[in-house]
């Protein structure tokens, strides 16, 4: 089953540029609607996998990519394709709006 990954500032970057729709949660562990979000996120790993990658970057740990993308309010997702932001969430949302999400990212370019 798969599990998000952990994106950080150094291998952010890497992990964009792929053709594969990539999701990334930006968090903080004190941030009350992160962690009411994280299951779904988790749950979107495994349903997603070898279709798009998932994964979380601490807000508090990494600063540059946050302040890069403007992130000030989180929970926020982000959906790269070829390192471009192509989607965006702001705030707790349904598994079911970011699978769909997700989804319309795979169609793009294909």
């Amino acid at each position: 089953m798969g599990k998000a990954i952990e994106i950080n500032d150094a291998n952010f970057d890497q992990i964009i540029a792929g053709d594969q729709p990539v999701l990334v949660d930006f968090w903080a562990d004190w941030c009350g609607p992160c962690k009411m979000i994280a299951p779904a996120v988790e749950e979107l790993a495994g349903d997603f996998e070898g279709k798009a990658v998932v994964g979380k970057l601490d807000v508090q740990t990494n600063s540059q990519i946050p302040y890069r993308f403007g992130i000030r309010n989180i929970p926020t997702l982000l959906i790269f394709k070829n390192g471009q932001v192509i989607d965006k969430q702001v705030g707790v949302a349904p598994k079911a709006v970011l699978a769909q999400k997700l989804n319309a990212a795979m169609e793009v370019g294909a």
